[in-house]
């Protein structure tokens, strides 16, 4: 398979709506929902049956306002231009659960680690409308470890220098039509050195934990770059969560990325009572490595939680974490996502290490393959690239809307696994659509080119199928009792089957 295979035609000039078909809001939180939609510009942006405490602007089409009564309220999203018109139905459930659909959006780890900046996530963001990604569902902008600055008694804590003006930055990114995220840890410091979500003592002294410049790859890293040093910060002191997470949500946060290993359901608790308590809709990440024992009580608590360690832009890293996430399955759903990390596709770096951007060392077919598992096991989509780099491939791979729907489907099924071949290694995975269409991916996981196949009792179905090659955005004919194809070492091909007897 070459990297024109998956190439997406250019967004023609007639309007058409992406993105997610549901999206939750807790009463009385205030309201962010740009319209995702392609076409021509400008483009006119109405909806139609909406609650009278929402209003959309028809320049931007983001959706604001707030509202106290629970309900679920149908409306009809118009978008249309001076060639045409497009609308879809679109929910909007007020009430107790968010994140309806897994996020979409951006991470700073890989690309920027230590040396993110306020600048650059303002950057970042602006690249995200510049290159059409907001046009498709990407969403978030999330700040990673490596923000954290002073904090002092009884107060929450504060940005490094890097950060002049965290209100201003959130405003910026909300003005765009996007959200923004942001990192803690309910340890003392961080992974990467920094201060955590706990203080060691009432009187804030980090004194005894402090080394010296040399120790450190940035300035605000007080304890230290070496794992050793920052190995003694990771314990748990005063609790200081319902102080951060008010700040978070005064200066306009939407996403919150908690990160210690193992998570523990006391300090899950903890956070999720102060993000509550903070009158603003904040998805809630755990990371990482959740003990898959207590999957019932992360979907209780969170929005996301890692089921795995740090992923890499290597292929038997990523086939080993995408491949192993099964037994998860049972605990995901709208409102509550298993997470095994992020995408590693386009311009990227390794943590720590500041360099030029690099291409990922995944190749044409292993990243589509990534992209397909992510869709097909509803996990969040988190970038972490350099956008304003990216290429053509990269464009399209992460901007066509037929795979995406795999992923924001409001059914939130997770798939499973049906098919495991050892000679030839192979997969494949499925699940059912909320229009009851079947979604197929068929993955070698050898390295040499072999002939795939699925059979419609492995399925649990039969009859005349219409089966739709969604990568090639082409529709392949009419299939009784299975279907193959030669699929590339590494690679996938992922399908649509649509019943004719329906």
């Amino acid at each position: 398979m070459n990297e024109e295979y998956v190439l997406t035609p250019k967004s023609g000039p007639q309007p058409k709506i992406t993105g997610p078909k549901v999206f939750g809001v807790r009463p009385m939180s205030p309201i962010i929902f740009k319209i995702p939609a392609t076409g021509k510009r400008p483009l006119k942006y109405e909806v139609l049956n909406l609650p009278e405490e929402f209003s959309v602007d028809q320049n931007t089409g983001v959706i604001t306002g707030q509202k106290y009564e629970m309900g679920e309220y149908e409306t009809t999203l118009i978008v249309s231009n001076d060639i045409g018109r497009d609308t879809r139905q679109f929910t909007i459930k007020i009430g107790h659960r968010i994140c309806l659909t897994p996020p979409m959006g951006w991470n700073s780890w890989y690309v920027y680690s230590l040396w993110i900046t306020q600048e650059k996530v303002e950057h970042i963001a602006k690249a995200m409308v510049e290159k059409r990604l907001i046009d498709h569902g990407w969403t978030y902008v999330v700040i990673d470890d490596c923000w954290q600055g002073e904090r002092k008694p009884g107060e929450a804590l504060q940005p490094n220098s890097k950060f002049p003006d965290m209100k201003g930055m959130c405003d910026y990114v909300h003005s765009l039509g996007l959200k923004v995220g942001i990192y803690s840890t309910p340890w003392v410091g961080s992974y990467a050195g920094y201060r955590g979500g706990s203080i060691p003592n009432s009187q804030v002294d980090y004194s005894k934990w402090i080394v010296e410049e040399k120790y450190r790859q940035e300035n605000n890293q007080i304890f230290g770059k070496e794992n050793a040093l920052r190995k003694r910060v990771r314990f748990f002191g005063i609790d200081m969560s319902h102080i951060d997470a008010k700040q978070f949500s005064e200066w306009g946060f939407d996403y919150l990325k908690y990160d210690w290993n193992p998570n523990d359901i006391e300090h899950v608790e903890a956070m999720q009572k102060a993000l509550l308590e903070g009158g603003r809709d904040i998805v809630y990440s755990l990371s990482n490595k959740a003990p898959y024992k207590l999957g019932d009580k992360w979907s209780e608590l969170a929005n996301l939680w890692r089921t795995t360690g740090d992923i890499r832009d290597n292929w038997r890293i990523v086939a080993r974490i995408g491949f192993s996430q099964n037994k998860w399955g049972i605990f995901a759903g709208p409102g509550h996502w298993n997470d095994p990390d992020m995408l590693q596709l386009g311009n990227t770096r390794h943590p720590h290490r500041f360099s030029d951007f690099f291409s990922t060392h995944l190749t044409a077919d292993e990243q589509y393959s990534q992209m397909s598992l992510w869709c097909l096991l509803c996990a969040p989509l988190l970038l972490s690239c350099d956008i304003p780099s990216m290429d053509e491939f990269s464009l399209n791979l992460l901007t066509n809307d037929e795979v995406l729907e795999v992923n924001q489907d409001p059914l939130g099924k997770q798939a499973g696994r049906i098919v495991k071949k050892i000679v030839p290694h192979f997969e494949v995975w499925a699940k059912k659509m909320e229009d009851g269409t079947n979604i197929v991916g068929l993955f070698n996981r050898s390295r040499r080119t072999h002939n795939l196949y699925v059979k419609w009792d492995q399925l649990k179905i039969k009859g005349d199928y219409v089966v739709r090659d969604l990568w090639r955005q082409k529709t392949l004919g009419i299939y009784n009792g299975g279907f193959a194809s030669k699929v590339p070492g590494h690679g996938v091909i992922l399908l649509r089957l649509k019943s004719l007897q329906e």
